[in-house]
């Protein structure tokens, strides 16, 4: 199966207009307890997450994972800091990449893959407001182009 592709739980549409992403890589995460429960019921959210390169580790930031509703005593902490596990040739590539000014690294889906959890990073670079305006022109372009094509057709 290619990278991406799986049973999609979450994904960060915001991220596509604000960054433009260059690469992707995938990742799995190192879960506790009932976190994998709440992925599993949708629970998830990526809106504000990034992910740093810490001791030559990766890590996610900022994912919001909700508590499980039947975990009681046993839910963590929503907001705490996740491991990802990627390769330390993948790790190494990260490092060069964002020693660059400008490049950070992005979730942009969370999918179950083979019973897993697994993370699509993407090496991201900020677009500027003027850059996001002229997408959404062009979306606009596009969708007035299929719009008549689409009437010419009946």
């Amino acid at each position: 199966m290619p990278k991406g592709e799986g049973k999609l739980i979450a994904q960060n549409r915001k991220a596509r207009h604000d960054y433009t992403v260059v690469d992707t890589m995938e990742a799995g995460i190192v879960l506790q307890g009932t976190e994998i429960k709440s992925i599993r019921n949708g629970r998830i959210n990526l809106k504000d997450g990034f992910a740093r390169i810490r001791n030559g580790e990766a890590y996610l930031l900022n994912v919001h994972i909700s508590p499980y509703e039947q975990g009681n005593i046993f839910n963590h902490d929503p907001l705490r800091t996740r491991k990802l596990l990627l390769h330390k040739k993948q790790i190494a590539k990260l490092i060069a990449e964002t020693k660059n000014t400008g490049i950070t690294i992005i979730p942009l889906k969370v999918y179950i893959r083979n019973g897993y959890a697994k993370v699509l990073i993407g090496l991201a670079k900020g677009k500027k407001q003027y850059d996001k305006r002229e997408d959404l022109k062009r979306k606009e372009i596009n969708r007035e182009i299929s719009r008549t094509l689409k009437n010419n057709l009946r």
